[in-house]
């Protein structure tokens, strides 16, 4: 039997982790003289409708070594022969230093069990380890090993695609969630920037005027970087506006082949601290490393307005 554990951050739905019978370890969050736990005392919906009128930034805690070792341990007690952890970047978050130490405090207790247990570092945010994880669950259910599952985590993992469209940047910029050299671009952008993940960092790679032009953005990139090899499902993320990841569900329907599941999950507290409001995410699985930058995306852009203007 397979365990399949994460942080708060995958921000998978409460119906998905359910299903797949998935442990979460919270983050903690501070706002003003209080720390909640993640998707223990304080929730999405409640968190947004509060965000606005906060005085000072929330700050996100990363789950304790002992919180993990208390999952892990219980794994076992549950019957688990194997545990699967999967956490956010190490370049966003200090969870997967803390499931590290956890796993060292649990070969140390166990001896004889130190190969049972694989700690990764998704090189991803939000439902990109998310995807990750429900991925794995899947695989699980249709009969793979823990062998299998750990080597298709570990070598795939870099190719989650992740698209991050935010109305503010400077939740990102304040937490350092974005790279120093993305942070200077996008102050200069007045337009709605959207990132990815590189080297487990987010990146901007791309602007555009509104929201229309964020979905066209996010369907002519899956189109062109889509592997249909192993992108099964694709996820939808959002914050606060759940009619806006509605509208790109249909337009991924309506203007793409894609026959798979498509999921829409909120993305939780611990990741909404640091993207705000009005935050749109999708993540899909990338064929090979396309480069992904802003002068490569507008130089798409300027190709496409020339052969429209020739179509005219």
């Amino acid at each position: 039997m397979i365990k399949i554990v994460a942080d708060s951050t995958c921000d998978l739905s409460d119906e998905v982790l359910e299903m797949y019978n998935i442990d979460i370890a919270p983050l903690t969050i501070n706002i003003g003289d209080k720390d909640y736990r993640d998707r223990i005392d304080i929730f999405p919906d409640e968190f947004y409708g509060m965000i606005e009128g906060l005085d000072a930034e929330p700050k996100t805690a990363m789950p304790s070594p002992t919180e993990y070792l208390r999952i892990f341990n219980q794994a076992l007690q549950d019957g688990h022969t194997s545990i699967l952890c999967i956490c956010m970047s190490s370049g966003t978050s200090g969870a997967y230093q803390s499931a590290v130490l956890a796993q060292a405090y649990f070969v140390e207790e166990h001896p004889d069990l130190a190969g049972v247990l694989h700690v990764v570092d998704s090189k991803c945010m939000s439902h990109g380890s998310g995807w990750l994880i429900l991925k794995s669950a899947k695989m699980r259910a249709a009969g793979a090993s823990f062998e299998e599952i750990v080597e298709f985590v570990e070598n795939k993992k870099t190719n989650v695609k992740h698209y991050l469209s935010v109305d503010d940047l400077d939740h990102l910029i304040r937490s350092g969630r974005l790279s120093n050299a993305s942070a200077f671009v996008g102050k200069l952008l007045k337009l709605k920037p959207i990132m990815t993940m590189k080297k487990g960092k987010g990146s901007i790679v791309a602007k555009e005027r509104g929201r229309k032009r964020v979905l066209e953005h996010y369907v002519t990139e899956f189109i062109r970087r889509n592997d249909p090899e192993y992108t099964d499902f694709i996820i939808i993320g959002y914050t606060s506006d759940l009619t806006f990841a509605e509208n790109l569900k249909l337009k991924l329907e309506k203007d793409t082949e894609f026959q798979g599941e498509i999921y829409i999950m909120q993305m939780g507290v611990a990741v909404g601290t640091h993207v705000g409001l009005g935050a749109l995410s999708m993540f899909f699985m990338e064929k090979g490393h396309h480069r992904d930058n802003i002068l490569i995306n507008e130089v798409h852009g300027l190709a496409e307005l020339k052969n429209h203007i020739l179509r005219k």
